[in-house]
């Protein structure tokens, strides 16, 4: 019996010792994967930033247009989003590596954040886009009436219209109101002095389709990338939770 008693605290050490090795070993794998995770998510947001940055390249011409016009509010958005998400990652990487409670606590809530924040964007879009379609082509309008005082905004009116070959906002007629019953030369052929009858298509239509025709890789990116993110909050919780777990025992 007092061999039996002795042996007893040996016997629990060695549950204890086979405990934490198992709990280290979990760790170190949930610890790699969320690095690998974070690795992936890192460079997606590298991928969006770069878009962002080709795109607000291509359409340097049109910047002096307000930036409701379709590809510049969707250059601005991506380099917006791959911008947070390449901080975001970096620190889910940091976190991982240096296996800091505090840091994978951080990561987990901004990027929690960020997927809400993903998911209510694309709601609002897609419940209220007629309305911010409207609202687009409103500034558009608006900004039409200093097309003839402001240099930098007659240069972008006509660099799109040349470029897409349209004529206005949502009509040709939207001109007639600023320049007095008459069209600028861009809405015609080029080396045209004088525009009587303009290209009939709208040059946000043309823009919108544009966009859409060049980023339909780039939304099934976008999807690779929540799904990246989902991983990485279950995987940045389970590590936070192995490490927990480790403290206790070491405790």
């Amino acid at each position: 019996m007092l061999r039996e008693f002795e042996a007893e605290p040996e016997v629990k050490e060695l549950q204890l010792i086979f405990r934490m090795s198992v709990s280290r070993r979990c760790l170190c794998c949930v610890k790699y994967l969320m690095f690998v995770f974070n690795l992936i998510f890192w460079l997606g947001g590298c991928g969006l930033f770069g878009v962002g940055v080709w795109l607000s390249f291509t359409q340097a011409e049109f910047s002096s247009l307000p930036l409701s016009f379709p590809s510049l509010s969707a250059a601005n958005l991506l380099l917006v989003a791959g911008g947070i998400t390449m901080v975001t990652g970096f620190l889910g990487c940091l976190g991982a590596l240096k296996e800091q409670r505090c840091l994978l606590f951080m990561f987990f809530v901004i990027l929690l954040l960020l997927v809400l924040t993903e998911v209510t964007l694309v709601l609002v879009i897609h419940i209220y886009h007629e309305k911010l379609d409207s609202k687009a082509q409103g500034e558009l309008k608006e900004g039409m009436k200093i097309y003839e005082s402001e240099p930098g905004l007659k240069k972008s009116w006509d660099n799109v219209q040349k470029m897409f070959k349209c004529c206005g906002v949502t009509n040709k007629t939207d001109w007639y109101d600023v320049l007095n019953g008459t069209l600028p030369s861009s809405c015609c052929s080029v080396g045209t002095d004088q525009c009587v009858d303009g290209w009939s298509e709208p040059c946000y239509q043309k823009a919108r389709q544009w966009l859409l025709s060049n980023i339909s890789s780039v939304l099934v990116f976008g999807v690779c990338i929540g799904v990246v993110q989902i991983l990485a909050l279950v995987f940045s919780m389970l590590m936070y939770c192995q490490i927990l777990c480790a403290e206790k025992h070491l405790d």
